[in-house]
């Protein structure tokens, strides 16, 4: 085991210093590799998003398609309903003008 020194000279002082300088030299070249590779990754993240929103962008168009579809049939029903509600009118007046003429004939009759 190496005995420590209590006393620093200016060549250990200057070694030590160049030491650190050098190390952290190397880690701030890593670093700058880790950030070119974090962008570039991230760029193909955002590429791939841009690729995502597009196609959501097409699956909406289809989605507004449909709706419009949709609005087509439900007028449809809308139409129908009030084609079911003509007719439903138009078989109760029926049905009082055959109970009125029914009624007409059954009291002509009684009163003969």
């Amino acid at each position: 085991m190496e005995v420590v020194r209590e006393s620093w000279t200016d060549e250990r002082l200057d070694e030590f210093s160049r030491r650190v300088d050098e190390r952290f030299d190397r880690v701030e070249g890593e670093i700058r590799g880790l950030r070119k590779e974090m962008n570039s990754r991230f760029e193909r993240v955002d590429a791939r998003f841009d690729a995502v929103d597009a196609r959501f962008d097409e699956v909406d168009a289809r989605f507004d398609a449909v709706d419009a579809r949709f609005d087509e049939i439900h007028a449809r029903f809308d139409a129908l309903h009030r084609t079911m509600i003509h007719f439903c009118l138009a078989m109760v007046a029926a049905l009082v003008g055959v109970i009125g003429t029914q009624l007409g004939l059954i009291l002509t009759q009684s009163v003969t």
